[in-house]
């Protein structure tokens, strides 16, 4: 089974890598007794991560996620890094490709599909759904280091 690898852990940091996008496949989730993910890892506890959890999935040709799935909590976000599929949250069904983005609430009914002929990879990115605030802007959040770079 494909093992994620530590790339680097400091005090405020952890960098981790999960392989080429191709090589996603090779992992197995176990998510209970009789039931295995294929091609599916999270990578949050990974890293640290205190306010999200991510994972990376390839679905084959043909195949979906097999479930439709809500979160009690947390939004997703999805991200579709190669190939092309559909996409069904509640009763919609919509095309998503390389390149796209899709959000969905805790209460959407979500599942995707890959209809292309070849593997389609995502990332997905969750998060406590409602968690951000205006002081939460990237423009007002960060702070720009007068420091030197070490390159």
């Amino acid at each position: 089974m494909k093992q994620i690898e530590t790339i680097k852990a400091g005090k405020n940091y952890a960098a981790v890598n999960v392989g080429k996008l191709n090589e996603v496949i090779d992992y197995k989730l176990p998510m209970g007794p009789d039931v295995v993910i294929n091609g599916k890892v999270f990578v949050g506890q990974a890293v640290g991560a205190t306010g999200s959890e991510l994972s990376f999935q390839t679905l084959v040709p043909g195949q979906d996620s097999g479930f439709l799935h809500t979160h009690k909590t947390h939004e997703e976000l999805y991200f579709i890094l190669k190939g092309e599929g559909q996409y069904q949250v509640d009763e919609e069904v919509f095309p998503v490709r390389e390149g796209s983005v899709v959000r969905v609430s805790p209460n959407g009914k979500r599942a995707l599909k890959n209809t292309g002929n070849e593997n389609l990879t995502m990332l997905c990115i969750q998060y406590k759904a409602d968690s951000f605030t205006e002081a939460d802007s990237p423009m007002t959040d960060g702070v720009i280091l007068q420091e030197k770079l070490n390159w």
